[in-house]
């Protein structure tokens, strides 16, 4: 159920557990509604949007001068395999408003107001595809890293918390380095402790899971899918080189060092010069022995697939539960016998896999297998 969401006023969808198959002309709608599927989990949503951004506004209000934000909401009900439960989210109507200086976002469980959006990750999952991921492994590292998160929540829910805790920490330790710099003081360094031990314990708890989860997925990637490429999976950065060759303990204690001797840089460049916000994710297509970034696009895409469906099978023999996978336009650019081979591994999986496109013929070979809807103008009708 969605309200004021993107283009869309209201909107009630009841989907069975298949596959959903969701197609029409560009514009229509169809991200929109995967992308307020993917608020059902922490984070940003596949777009990486601000919370101020996604509230529908009307045509009329869309050529004027409008200051208005309407609260935006998406909720569902959920069947994950251990029961039902009823989760909400939006932006709260309490900072709805353009000039507000912390936009916040509410999530409900059950009509309990939860403390943080890591409650989310402990009752759901998902992965998405987009078209802007083709771009992933040529593109800045910062792209890469959100995707491995995305990849570690699955498995660790409290990945979440540690993220989100370590970037408030990263950017209150900033705010102190800032503010005594220009005030021509030393920073208190009672405070600055405080936080760079925040840091050091959340930093060294989220490169230890992105590196078990890369452990953990290599033998599953390597297996590759059907035509879909093996794929070798690793994470570089200084801090990830401490973790690979010393206790948890020593890399805390180099990683508190590091940061105290980039105090100075820290107050003029306003970021930390060491940490996992700058580590990156590397793919090898392990058949050609051949970094990601060196292959053809269409490679990079099948790549892409394959380490999402290597991931929801792990999840699914792990925890018996099989993430939601938001594939957008995935059918388009994908020969025949990679697009069936996409299919039968989501049915196999029993995934319930949301997938769009605009040739309703993609996608003829699911049947009665999938559910399927033609959406023109916010508006969903089935067509099966």
């Amino acid at each position: 159920m969605l309200t004021d969401f993107r283009c869309y006023e209201t909107l009630q969808l009841n989907v069975d557990s298949r596959p959903v198959v969701l197609t029409g002309p560009n514009g229509a709608g169809k991200t929109n509604l995967l992308e307020a599927v993917s608020f059902l989990v922490p984070g940003r949503g596949l777009r990486g949007a601000r919370l101020t951004e996604i509230s529908r506004r009307s045509s009329a209000e869309r050529g004027s001068d409008y200051q208005g934000l309407r609260p935006w909401a998406v909720a569902a009900r959920i069947e994950n395999g251990t029961g039902l439960f009823n989760v909400g989210t939006g932006l709260s109507p309490d900072t709805a408003d353009p000039q507000a200086l912390r936009p916040r976002r509410v999530v409900r469980i059950d009509g309990e107001t939860a403390r943080g959006q890591s409650a989310l990750s402990e009752r759901v999952s998902a992965l998405w595809l987009t078209p802007d991921m083709q771009r992933l492994f040529v593109d800045g590292a910062s792209g890469r890293r959100r995707f491995l998160d995305r990849l570690v929540f699955a498995f660790d829910p409290a990945h979440a918390g540690r993220l989100q805790g370590y970037e408030k920490a990263m950017r209150d330790r900033s705010r102190v380095l800032t503010d005594a710099n220009a005030a021509g003081r030393a920073p208190d360094r009672t405070w600055l402790e405080a936080v760079e031990a925040i840091m050091v314990e959340k930093g060294i708890a989220i490169a230890a899971a992105r590196a078990d989860l890369v452990r953990r997925l290599n033998p599953a990637c390597a297996m590759g899918v059907g035509p879909f490429p093996a794929a070798g999976l690793a994470v570089s950065g200084e801090i990830d080189g401490w973790l690979a060759q010393m206790s948890a303990l020593d890399s805390e204690d180099l990683f508190g060092a590091a940061l105290a001797q980039s105090r100075d840089r820290g107050a003029h460049a306003h970021r930390v010069a060491v940490g996992p916000h700058l580590s990156d994710f590397d793919v090898i297509h392990l058949d050609k022995n051949v970094a990601a970034a060196q292959c053809s696009t269409g490679e990079q895409k099948a790549l892409l697939i394959s380490i999402v469906l290597a991931n929801a099978r792990l999840q699914a023999l792990d925890a018996g539960v099989v993430p939601l996978l938001l594939l957008d336009e995935v059918a388009a650019h994908l020969d025949e016998q990679r697009r069936e081979a996409l299919f039968d591994e989501i049915a196999a999986m029993g995934a319930q896999a949301w997938m769009t496109g605009t040739d309703p013929v993609l996608f003829a070979s699911l049947g009665s297998a999938a559910q399927h809807f033609s959406v023109a103008e916010a508006r969903i009708t089935p067509t099966s």
